[in-house]
C-alpha cells in the first residue's frame, strides 16, 4: 500500500518532524513520492519517481522551515502503472468552473467498471489517476445541469455520492482530495488512515508519526474539513474493504 499524509488548518503549522519520519517510510514505498502546497490558486505540485530517501528535493525541503496550512504528501508503493512521475501522487484538475481539485489515492480499484473509460485518456496508468477524471466529470456534469458553480454542500453531496458507488465490489479506497476549499477524507479499510488534533490543525497520516495521541479516522464515510474542522460527514456506505 502507498502511504498518505495530510494536513487542515486555520493557521499554518511546522511540519518538519512529520514529514522526516512519513518520507523515512519510502525505504518500503519505494516508487516515487509527491507533495503538494494549497497557498496560490493553483495547487503547487512536486513529485518524483525516486525513493524519497534518494530524492535530492526532499533532503533539502527538510533542511528549510516547512510551514503550512494545507498540504498532501505521498510515497508510492506501485500496485498499478509502471514505476514513472505521470504515475506518482499527487493528481491534479480543474474542473468547468475553473476550481482546482488534487487527489491522492491509497488503495486499489479491483473491480469498477465506471473508470474503465478513462483508461484511453488518462496521462498515467493508475486507477488513482481515473478517481479523480470520474469526480471532475460528474463535477461537470452536475454544475452543467444546474447552470452554476456548485455549493460546498453540494459539492459534497456528489462526492458522497460518487464514494458510495466506487467502494462497492471490495474495492479499496482510502482519499485525500482537496477543491480549494473543502479537504475530503475516506478510509474504508480499518486501521490504515489516523488523525491527529494539534491546535487548530488536523493532521492526517496512515501510520501514526509520533507518540502524541493519534485515533483512527471514522470509516466507511466520507468526510469533509475546512480550515482544521469538520464540516460535513456522509453516507455510513458499509463498503468495508476486506483483505
Amino acid at each position: 500500500m502507498c502511504e498518505l499524509f495530510g494536513v487542515s488548518g486555520k493557521n499554518p503549522i511546522q511540519l518538519n518532524h512529520y514529514l522526516k519520519e512519513f518520507f523515512e517510510h519510502s525505504t518500503v514505498h519505494l516508487h516515487g513520492w509527491g507533495m503538494a502546497n494549497f497557498d496560490g490558486e493553483i495547487p503547487a505540485i512536486e513529485k518524483e519517481a525516486v525513493p524519497a530517501f534518494e530524492s535530492k528535493i526532499i533532503e533539502e525541503k527538510l533542511k528549510k522551515h516547512i510551514v503550512d496550512t494545507n498540504m498532501f504528501a505521498h510515497i508510492r508503493l506501485a500496485t498499478q502503472g509502471g514505476i514513472g512521475t505521470e504515475n506518482c501522487h499527487p493528481f491534479y484538475q480543474k474542473d468547468q468552473s475553473g476550481r482546482s481539485w488534487t487527489l491522492i489515492h491509497n488503495g486499489t480499484m479491483f473491480n469498477c467498471p465506471i473508470l474503465d473509460k478513462y483508461k484511453k485518456v488518462q496521462i498515467g496508468r493508475t486507477d488513482s489517476e481515473r478517481i479523480l477524471l470520474y469526480i471532475i466529470d460528474e463535477v461537470n456534469q452536475r454544475q452543467a445541469q444546474r447552470g452554476y458553480g456548485l455549493t460546498k454542500k453540494e459539492r459534497f453531496k456528489l462526492l458522497d455520492e460518487i464514494i458510495c458507488r466506487i467502494t462497492k465490489n471490495n474495492n479499496k479506497v482510502n482519499l485525500l482530495i482537496y477543491d480549494g476549499e473543502l479537504f475530503f477524507v475516506h478510509t474504508n479499510y480499518k486501521d490504515t488512515l489516523h488523525y491527529k488534533k494539534v491546535n487548530d490543525t488536523i493532521i492526517f497520516s496512515t501510520v501514526p508519526l509520533d507518540q502524541g495521541k493519534w485515533e483512527d479516522v471514522p470509516f466507511t464515510r466520507l468526510l469533509a474539513y475546512e480550515k482544521g474542522g469538520l464540516s460535513f460527514t456522509g453516507t455510513n456506505h458499509g463498503n468495508e474493504y476486506i483483505k
